[in-house]
């Protein structure tokens, strides 16, 4: 049974008076999700952020201090400045970044993170490849701090209201609706013709009805933003038969937790009343650089069907459907028949016909879902994009980057901003200094300016040092959902960097008049996968540039000049 942390009205205004005294932490956006799940009850049975005890449990086989199954962390990190003071029974008032109250948390633990082993435990890797481990390991706070919550409101929602539940809500309403048994479709993608087809049969399998589940809190780095998929899903409806289906919205961070993902999903989905949930192929599963997956297939299935009794939720197992050809339906791929011909469209041939804007077959989707698409991810030609040059001081980036912004005013199709390692320090990071820490923000606000212009189609040329591969690569997965992200390294060795050092600024840093100079006495870790890579020894600065234009062209972003 899901329970609600929220207080009542006369407790939560004695709260927000309380917490004018109390220290306060701002909360992120994935603590936000966290947060509002727990307050709601849909993390029932956890009753605030897990205590040191749980936390061992939980990572080391599932398993709450009391027995209770659970099988993902769900924890509250801060900076190490945050958590001194703090012990247990104290009180920390628990903040929207718009300044509201959400929730007061009683301090029950505080302690380290031992980060590596947490990773291995429950993702099952320590491969920064993985997106929640790069995420535990370069973006989350060093200290954990647990406790239980009295929630004072729940976080503010602005968009689709209508399609927003808590669990008691989502109750109600199937009670409403006079449903029984509902099936759970977890979805973090555009559904299309065999999502639906899928869909329909679980339905079928059950005699139950529909509820589309979408996650929109936290997805997989490159995923489809989720306005875009809401209205996709809403059009999904239409091609349902009236009073059999309906779409909800999960303000969930997903882990990409693959098996205990799955589990966790399920567990949720038996929090807001579903009687069953329909789990995949390679359900949460994300894949390395190579394309290969973390688990297996069929991993997930097998553990929500281990624990599918102890959770009190039917498992609807789905093995890969494809659209037989022959036949002109869709069936799971161990049904097709000898000689019978599949039509196949890949993930990544489809994300390719939508940016060329090549036709998309209407065995695979809805007209109206084509068009949404459309609408978000333009021909390349018509797309935004930031050309992310990388390199040590004195490599040539400035150069090449005015050069790029003079060539990319002339073709003249979209704006054009430089955003230049020194002028971005000048106007927007004047107070930082040159801590790594500093050097991080400066390159996220960078990042965050470059992805506003890619957003709204037009072109963003960076030009700063960049020197570490973490925070380049958050900046990454910012901008690639918005348009394209183009990497360019500008490969310019130090010893050459040193003879152009018209600013003598190695030669300072040699004598150790500036400290933590990169390259000298703080690392530079070049890109290992930049789309393109300029060899400023052998190119003049316009034939870098010439470069990067040639790649613009042959990836359709710009037209070949007029002969």
């Amino acid at each position: 049974m899901s329970e609600s942390l929220l207080v009542s009205q006369d407790r939560a205004q004695e709260l927000k008076e309380e917490a004018v005294n109390l220290p306060s932490w701002d909360l992120t956006f994935r603590q936000i999700w966290d947060l509002e799940l727990l307050l709601n009850g849909a993390f029932s049975p956890l009753k605030g952020f897990l205590g040191k005890a749980d936390y061992d449990g939980v990572c080391k086989d599932m398993r709450l201090a009391d027995g209770s199954l659970w099988p993902m962390p769900i924890m509250l990190d801060v900076t190490e400045e945050a958590a001194e003071g703090l012990e247990e029974g104290g009180r920390v008032a628990l903040r929207h970044p718009e300044g509201m109250v959400l929730a007061v948390l009683t301090v029950s633990d505080v302690w380290k993170a031992n980060k590596k082993a947490e990773a291995k435990a429950v993702l099952g890797t320590t491969s920064e490849e993985h997106p929640a481990v790069f995420d535990l390991m370069q973006q989350q706070n060093p200290v954990y701090v647990g406790g239980t919550l009295e929630g004072v409101e729940l976080p503010p929602h602005h968009t689709f209201r209508h399609l927003r539940h808590t669990p008691a809500q989502l109750k109600e309403e199937f009670e409403r609706l006079g449903w029984k048994k509902i099936v759970a479709f977890q979805t973090r993608n555009p559904m299309h013709r065999a999502h639906v087809e899928l869909c329909r049969d679980a339905a079928r399998r059950v005699e139950g009805n529909l509820l589309i589940h979408p996650v929109v809190g936290l997805t997989n780095p490159g995923d489809v933003d989720y306005f875009t998929r809401v209205r996709c899903y809403e059009h999904v409806l239409k091609h349902t038969p009236e009073h059999t289906a309906m779409v909800s919205l999960l303000p969930l961070a997903m882990r990409m937790g693959g098996p205990r993902e799955a589990l966790w999903h399920s567990m949720i989905r038996k929090n807001y009343g579903c009687t069953h949930f329909v789990v995949g192929r390679d359900h949460a599963g994300p894949r390395d650089k190579s394309g290969e997956p973390f688990y297996g297939p069929y991993d997930a299935q097998e553990m929500v069907a281990e624990h599918s009794e102890e959770v009190g939720i039917g498992l609807v197992k789905f093995e890969e459907i494809v659209y037989n050809q022959s036949k002109g339906e869709y069936m799971a791929r161990s049904e097709v028949a000898e000689g019978e011909t599949i039509a196949n469209l890949s993930g990544t041939e489809f994300r390719r016909r939508l940016k060329e804007g090549s036709d998309i077959p209407a065995w695979f989707s809805y007209p109206e879902i084509i068009e949404e698409l459309r609408n978000r991810y333009p021909s390349r030609k018509r797309q935004g994009f930031t050309l992310f040059l990388t390199g040590l001081s004195g490599s040539g980036k400035s150069t090449i980057a005015n050069i790029l912004m003079a060539k990319l005013m002339e073709v003249g199709t979209r704006p054009v901003t430089l955003l230049d390692g020194d002028v971005v320090r000048k106007n927007l990071s004047s107070e930082l200094g040159f801590s790594k820490e500093h050097r991080d923000l400066n390159i996220r606000r960078i990042g965050f300016v470059a992805s506003e212009i890619t957003k709204n189609r037009g072109v963003a040329i960076c030009a700063p040092i960049a020197p570490y591969a973490a925070v380049r690569r958050e900046v990454r997965e910012l901008i690639d959902p918005l348009g394209a992200f183009i990497e360019v390294f500008v490969s310019t060795p130090l010893e050459v960097c040193e003879q152009r050092d018209r600013k003598g600024l190695y030669a300072k840093a040699r004598a150790g008049i500036i400290k933590g100079f990169t390259g000298i006495d703080d690392p530079y870790e070049a890109p290992e996968n930049a789309e393109i890579v300029l060899d400023t020894v052998n190119l003049s600065p316009e034939e870098s540039a010439a470069e990067v234009l040639l790649y613009l062209e042959n990836e359709g972003f710009i037209a070949p000049p007029a002969e």
